[in-house]
């Protein structure tokens, strides 16, 4: 988790790329979050300067001085005043103002999708990738293997997606395979998710069913959720026989569990303690 400051500092920059966003076309803000995300790998492989930019001893202005002169030529305008203005305020590590850049491309990304009218197919791209990849352990292994060359990895899930899914939906995944945030790849899959449904100002909710839910079932769920929550919800459904029947949700921190097979596990240890 981040510390107050960092996440003070983060949000400086996501305000800035806001307002950056409302008055540019989905493509220049596509070419500015790929800029954002080579620099954000730019900072992982050099870990001294990310350290030279949080260096509580340097002022803002002459950290933001020392990225523009590694940067400017080599990325574009909007990007450069970004990471600059990301750079000037204060982080409590190094490891936290990676995550934020990071972090601020891929809110580029999901800009530039939503503006594009994209941002809920690459949502549905990204969660069904991930299912795929979570029911398949072979193919889990060798995407989450941290040894093995991310380039390579990539190519791997490029192939897979192929015709499958839309360039920024590609382009996310490569991120997650990278460990965006520090997490594993179906770990960093899911938070993409959820911050593809935040951009859409929607709240996701894991549902688990022995069977398809029925289109009138699921408008049912989502306008009990959203009633609930206070927002519209986007339902992600997975399917697993193993639960027999019912629907388990979970909405962050929220488990609903009403499967036969938790009521039957209830009813298992009941019986084992009499």
């Amino acid at each position: 988790m981040q510390a107050a400051t960092s996440r003070e500092s983060y949000k400086i920059a996501a305000d800035r790329l806001d307002a950056y966003v409302r008055g540019a076309e989905s493509s220049a803000v596509a070419a500015t979050a790929e800029d954002l995300l080579s620099v954000a790998d730019l900072l992982r492989r050099e870990p001294r300067l990310r350290r030279a930019l949080v260096d509580p001893a340097r002022s803002g202005a002459d950290r933001a001085d020392l990225l523009a002169g590694i940067l400017r030529g080599k990325v574009g305008g909007d990007a450069l005043d970004l990471l600059t203005t990301l750079v000037s305020h204060r982080w409590s590590a190094s490891s936290e103002l990676l995550d934020g850049a990071e972090r601020l491309g891929v809110a580029a990304l999901l800009a530039a999708a939503d503006k594009a009218g994209d941002l809920g197919e690459v949502e549905d791209e990204l969660f069904r990738f991930g299912q795929v990849v979570a029911g398949q352990s072979a193919l889990s292994n060798v995407l989450s293997d941290p040894a093995a060359p991310a380039a390579q990895r990539a190519t791997l899930a490029g192939e897979l997606l192929a015709g499958k899914a839309r360039p920024v939906t590609v382009r996310l995944v490569e991120v997650a395979l990278g460990g965006f945030g520090g997490r594993s790849f179906v770990g960093a899959l899911t938070r993409l998710v959820e911050l593809a449904a935040e951009q859409r100002d929607r709240q996701v909710a894991y549902v688990t069913v022995a069977a398809p839910l029925g289109a009138e079932e699921e408008q049912r769920l989502v306008a009990r959720l959203s009633a609930i929550y206070g927002r519209e919800v986007t339902v992600k459904q997975s399917v697993n026989p193993e639960v027999l029947g019912g629907v388990s949700v979970q909405v962050g921190s929220d488990l609903y569990d009403g499967t036969v097979l938790r009521r039957l596990n209830e009813s298992r240890n009941a019986l084992a303690k009499r």
